[in-house]
Order: C-alpha cells, then sequence, then structure tokens
C-alpha cells in the first residue's frame, strides 16, 4: 500500500505491477516466450488467410512495397561486384544506420572469483562500459587446459526475461537458481549449453548485455515518472529482488519499457542494435585477450534474442570465423506483415531495410562459414519467410562461391534450442574452428 509519504511499497509495487503487461498493447512489450503457452498453435502459424490481411491492417500491401526487392545493396542485385568491394560498401551503410556509440578503449577486465566446477575451470569476470553499472560475465574452459583453445561468445537470449542474463546458458553451481532451472528446461532441454560446448574443448564467454542481468535498468534510476510507482527508501531496492512474484513484475515492466528505451535512443542518434553490436564487439575482444584462447579460431552463437545479435555481430565482425544464429532467421515482410507485435525492439535498425534483407546482414560475412538452425512450428515467425531467408542466404553463398560454408537446418517443434539442434551446432564449430 501506498505509505503516509505518498511513496508505493515494494509489497504494493508487486501486486501493482502483475497486471502491467496486460494493460499495455502486446506491440509495446516484448512479449516473453510464455506468452504462447496457452494460445493455440493455429493462431500463429500464419501465412495469413487473406492477403489483404496484415498487423497493419489494409495498410500493410503498400508498406511491404515500399522497399526495393531486393534491397539496393544485396549482392543479389551486384553479381558482378568483386566481393570484398561489395561487402565493403553493404557493410559501411549498415554501419551507418546502426550508429553504434563509441566504446572507447578496450576495458580493464577485473577476475572477480576463480573455481573448478563439473570439470570446468570458471572466471567471474566484470568491466565497465562507458556507461552503465559493470557488465558481467562468466568464462569457462576445460579444467587442465594448457594450449590455446578456439572460443565461442555465447549470447544469451531474451526470453522476455530481463532479470537475467548470463545465467540463462551457464550453470556454475548446484545451487542453480530455480527460475533458470525451469528456462533452461523449456527452451534448451535442461542444458547450460555454453557448459557443454567448454566440455568439449572450447573457451566460451557468456556476458550480460544491455538492458539484462548486471546491464538492467533499475526502478529507483528513472523516476517516478515512468515506472508510476516507487519503492520505499527505507526498505528493498531494485537490487534485491529475489522472489519470483518481484522478478516477475520486474521483467513486465521492463517489457513495458522497450518502447521508451528504443525511441530514446534514437533521439540519441543511436539504435538498440547499434548499442547492442557494439557492446557484443567489445565482449568479443575481451575474449579475444583472455589466457588460453587462440584469437584466430573464434565464434559466436544465440538462441532467439541471442540468434539476433549473432546475425548482427556476426554479419558485421568479420573476426567472426564461425557463426551459429538459432531460432531467428526471416524477412523484414514476415515482421512487417505479421509478427513484429510479437518480437523486441532490439531487432530494428531504421531505413536498412532499404538496403539488406534481414538475412542478408548476416550474409555480410559470405564466404565466412554460417549455420543457421530454426524450427519448423516456431511462435516467433512465419514458415513460408524463414524458408525465403535460407533461400536468399543460399543465393548469397552461391555467389560468394562458398556453398560450403553455409547450412540451414530445420527442426520441428516450437520456440528452442534443444539437445539435438546442439549437437548440430558444437559439430558446426568442431568442422570450422
Amino acid at each position: 500500500m501506498v505509505n503516509k509519504k505518498g511513496v508505493t511499497t515494494r509489497r504494493q509495487f508487486v501486486k501493482n505491477s502483475a497486471g502491467l503487461a496486460a494493460a499495455v498493447p502486446i506491440a509495446t512489450q516484448a512479449v516473453p516466450l510464455d506468452f504462447f503457452s496457452g494460445i493455440s498453435k493455429t493462431t500463429f502459424s500464419m501465412s495469413l488467410p487473406d492477403s489483404t490481411q496484415s498487423i497493419i491492417g489494409q495498410y500493410g500491401p503498400w508498406a511491404a512495397g515500399l522497399r526495393p526487392s531486393p534491397p539496393r545493396l544485396s549482392l543479389r542485385t551486384h553479381r558482378d561486384k568483386k566481393l570484398d568491394a561489395w561487402r565493403k560498401e553493404a557493410l559501411a551503410k549498415t554501419t551507418e544506420l546502426t550508429a553504434s556509440p563509441p566504446m572507447g578503449a578496450v576495458p580493464k577486465v577485473t577476475v572477480e572469483k576463480k573455481y573448478v566446477y563439473d570439470g570446468l575451470e570458471i572466471e567471474e569476470l566484470s568491466w565497465q562500459l562507458p556507461y552503465g553499472r559493470p557488465t558481467k560475465a562468466i568464462f569457462l574452459k576445460p579444467e587442465g587446459s594448457t594450449k590455446p583453445l578456439p572460443a565461442v561468445l555465447g549470447l544469451h537470449d531474451h526470453g522476455g526475461n530481463k532479470y537475467f542474463g548470463h545465467e540463462k546458458i551457464t550453470i556454475t553451481s548446484d545451487g542453480s537458481n530455480p527460475l533458470m532451472t525451469k528456462h533452461r528446461e523449456q527452451y534448451y532441454e535442461g542444458r547450460a549449453w555454453a557448459n557443454e560446448l567448454a566440455k568439449r574443448g572450447f573457451a566460451v564467454l557468456v556476458h550480460d548485455v544491455f538492458t539484462f542481468g548486471s546491464r538492467r535498468v533499475h526502478y529507483e534510476d528513472v523516476g517516478e515518472t515512468i515506472t508510476r510507482y516507487q519503492f520505499d527508501t527505507k526498505g528493498a531496492q531494485d537490487a534485491e529482488l529475489d522472489r519470483p512474484e518481484e522478478i516477475a513484475a520486474y521483467n513486465a515492466w521492463a517489457s513495458n519499457h522497450e518502447h521508451v528505451m528504443s525511441k530514446s535512443l534514437f533521439c540519441a542518434g543511436t539504435t538498440w542494435p547499434g548499442v547492442s553490436v557494439a557492446e557484443d564487439q567489445m565482449a568479443f575482444t575481451i575474449l579475444s585477450q583472455r589466457p588460453g584462447v587462440d584469437a584466430q579460431r573464434l565464434g559466436c552463437m544465440g538462441l532467439s534474442g541471442g540468434g539476433l545479435r549473432t546475425v548482427y555481430l556476426g554479419g558485421m565482425d568479420h573476426r567472426v570465423k564461425c557463426a551459429v544464429p538459432v531460432g531467428f532467421m526471416t524477412t523484414w515482410d514476415d515482421l512487417l506483415l505479421n509478427k513484429a507485435f510479437t518480437h523486441t525492439w532490439m531487432i530494428y535498425t531504421p531505413l536498412l531495410p532499404n538496403y539488406l534483407e534481414f538475412s542478408e546482414i548476416m550474409g555480410l560475412r559470405a564466404p565466412l562459414p554460417t549455420l543457421v538452425l530454426s524450427n519448423r512450428q516456431d511462435q516467433l515467425f512465419t514458415l513460408s519467410e524463414m524458408q525465403k531467408s535460407d533461400e536468399i542466404l543460399k543465393e548469397v553463398y552461391e555467389i560468394a562461391k562458398a556453398s560450403d560454408k553455409y547450412q540451414t537446418s530445420f527442426y520441428d517443434g516450437p520456440h528452442k534450442f534443444d539437445k539435438a539442434m546442439q549437437e548440430e551446432a558444437f559439430g558446426w564449430f568442431d568442422r570450422w574452428l
């Protein structure tokens, strides 16, 4: 309840926040993946039954016709151009439009803890970027390894859960948070895949990215104007949230805050993809400099929001010798006409669709090895558009004379990165790193 000072207490905040997601239009939310659990698959299997229908009504066909097809800088329209010259031009335009903020020099990395768990040497790391709270990360490698190892930057998912970051795909003790145990059971068939990859002879770094985990936005930092509620300053603060209902309330609030963050970044002259890829590139640099890492054999991989981050990082940073986006490959038309309401604001770079198809961001890395893993019944995408993306990337790699470096696999089931998919991904890294 509200106390005598007119400040909402922690208990009342949690109670009020529980209904927050329902009070805000879905289009402004990064919808938690659990959102789909009670909805029939047929609702989201679209191809829409009527081509005049779209998530923006009769404006859909008009809007979809505004962009050139193929886009202006697609390799498919520049077949006679030398690959390096095309990539230089297309990458320059992508870099311009994503407008990443300056990151400065590589920050000092602090080893907070170091120990052995389940056959792995684990370091809990932190570093301070030019803005926000320190980034926390987990670095894993096989116990007793002495020679330089191939390494992978593990990119955690979004999942409608911003309270957590690296914990989604790593495990560092037998006392794992029950919420993260459930998360891994739902999306990773119970595996902390970063640990599993490290056990197979890789060094793996997983860091919290912008607005997640240690990098999340705290209630007390934004003021009552935007939260509408405020903790009693004598009571618990954001950093002390621990009960499932408190974390759920925070995730609902953070979901509703996404459109505010994205608009504010646009006003700042940058974009959400630009900020995310800059932070991921810095983490990639830190990974390349860790003792025991072979800086010439580096890759990246992630599911969902991590797959999205893999597209931007793998496409824009050619230090990434092998990339595996999982559960995130489609077309701009799929987002425009069918699915934007199911997705985070982290995707969108204004005007980029005029120059490259979404999958062609990944295509910027051709001829470097790329494996795309998708699910046929993925609630977040339309199957025909995922298949169209595959055809586009195949064509890009054919033009680059590197068809053997590209592969797509479709699995049955909803949005996930299960053990079978993980095994294929691990084999791809074995092959190319």
